[in-house]
C-alpha cells in the first residue's frame, strides 16, 4: 500500500485528492493546521473523515515539517496548502509570501535531506502568468504575477524546479488554471455566485454583488484535476505541466450560466461602477457592481494550454462550464433545502 501525505487536506483540492487516492488504495495522511475551529465539513461531504490520517502540520515550522516527514516517510507527497485567496493576499503580503513561498522551502529541503526518494507535487497556479505574455498559456510562458499570492507562488515554483535539477529530486510543479467544485470555498467568485443562485431559488432575494465582470478565466471541475496531479507523480520523469480546459469564460457568463440553472435570464444595464443586471422577466435586481470586489492590479485573462499535459500523462478535462455551473448550483440548492 502507497502512503501518500497532502496538505492542505480540508480544502477543496485536498478533499478531492484524499477520496480519489483512497479508491485507488493508497493510506492517505491529511496535514492540517490547528486552529480554535476544527474544519472537515469537506471530508465530511464526501464521506471520507474517517478513512484519512489526520496529522498537526504547520508550513511554517521547520522541524515540525522535518519530523512529520521522518516519521511518515511518504512515497508521495502534495503539496495543496496555501493562502490561496488573491483578494487577501493584497491585505496579508507578507504571511501569504512566508506560507506559500518559505514553506514550500521549507518542505524541499527536508524532504532533500532525510527522503529525497518521495515523490514531491507542487500546487502552482494560473496566477503566475498575471499580465500575460502569450494567449495561451503554457508551460513555456515567461510569468508576470499581479499580486503577492502569484509572486509567492512563483517562488515556489522555481524552488521546486531547482531542487529537481540540482538534487536529482522527483519534484513535480502543476500550473493549474482556475478549477472549481461544490467544495469551492464561499470567499470565491464562482462559489459566492452559486450559492447566491441557490439563494434566489429559495426565496432568499438578496442581489449579487460582484467586482470585474469582464475579466476572463479558464474554469474546470476541480474533482478531474486532482486526476491530474496523481498522474503527474507516475509520470516516467519529474516535469512542469499545465491543466486547463483551453476555454475561456467571463464572469458574467458565469453569473449568467449560474442564473439560467434556475431557470432566471439576465439583463444588464448601464455601464462601469453603475452596470446591474435585472431578471430578463420580473425586473428583479440580480447582480450589482461593488467597487471593494475590484483589485489593486487586475488579471484581464487567463486560458491554459494543456496540450503537453494530453500528450505525456493522458490528462484532458471532461467537464464543461455549463454542467460545471449547474453541478454547483444544484448542490448549493440541496445544501440550503
Amino acid at each position: 500500500m502507497k502512503k501518500a501525505f497532502i496538505t492542505g487536506i480540508t480544502g477543496q483540492d485536498g478533499s478531492w485528492l484524499a477520496k480519489y487516492l483512497i479508491q485507488k488504495n493508497y493510506k492517505v495522511y491529511g496535514g492540517m493546521r490547528r486552529t480554535s475551529t476544527v474544519n472537515l465539513w469537506r471530508l465530511d461531504f464526501l464521506d471520507i473523515r474517517n478513512k484519512v490520517e489526520l496529522v498537526e502540520f504547520d508550513l511554517l515550522d521547520y522541524s515540525n515539517v522535518f519530523n512529520t516527514i521522518k516519521t511518515l516517510r511518504p512515497d508521495e507527497f502534495y503539496n495543496l496548502a496555501a493562502q490561496s485567496f488573491v483578494g487577501t493576499s493584497f491585505k496579508q503580503p507578507i504571511s501569504t509570501s512566508m506560507i506559500d513561498g518559505m514553506g514550500v522551502a521549507y518542505i524541499l529541503d527536508a524532504l532533500h535531506t532525510i527522503a529525497p526518494e518521495t515523490k514531491f507535487y507542487q500546487a502552482s497556479t494560473s496566477e503566475m502568468y498575471g499580465k500575460v505574455r502569450d494567449i495561451p498559456q503554457k508551460e513555456s510562458t515567461p510569468f508576470h504575477p499581479r499580486s503577492p499570492y502569484g509572486c509567492a507562488k512563483v517562488y515556489a515554483h522555481w524552488m521546486t524546479v531547482n531542487y529537481r535539477e540540482s538534487y536529482d529530486m522527483f519534484a513535480t510543479s502543476g500550473i493549474l488554471f482556475n478549477h472549481e467544485s461544490e467544495l469551492r470555498g464561499p470567499e470565491f467568485v464562482t462559489r459566492k455566485i452559486t450559492i447566491n443562485v441557490a439563494g434566489w431559488k429559495m426565496g432568499k432575494k438578496e442581489p449579487l454583488e460582484l467586482g470585474n465582470l469582464d475579466s476572463e478565466r479558464d474554469w474546470g471541475y476541480a474533482k478531474e484535476y486532482v486526476e491530474g496531479m496523481h498522474l503527474m507523480l507516475q509520470a516516467d520523469k519529474p516535469d512542469t505541466f499545465v491543466l486547463a480546459t483551453g476555454q475561456k469564460t467571463k464572469i458574467r457568463t458565469f453569473a449568467e450560466k449560474a442564473f439560467h440553472a434556475i431557470d432566471r435570464g439576465i439583463v444588464w444595464e448601464g455601464s462601469g461602477e453603475d452596470e446591474k443586471g435585472y431578471d430578463a422577466k420580473t425586473r428583479e435586481l440580480l447582480v450589482k457592481i461593488n467597487p471593494k470586489f475590484y483589485r489593486p492590479a487586475e488579471v484581464d485573462l487567463l486560458i491554459g494550454d494543456a496540450s503537453k499535459a494530453k500528450e505525456v500523462l493522458g490528462w484532458s478535462y471532461k467537464t464543461g462550464i455549463e454542467e460545471l455551473t449547474q453541478i454547483m448550483v444544484k448542490s448549493d440548492i440541496n445544501l440550503l433545502a
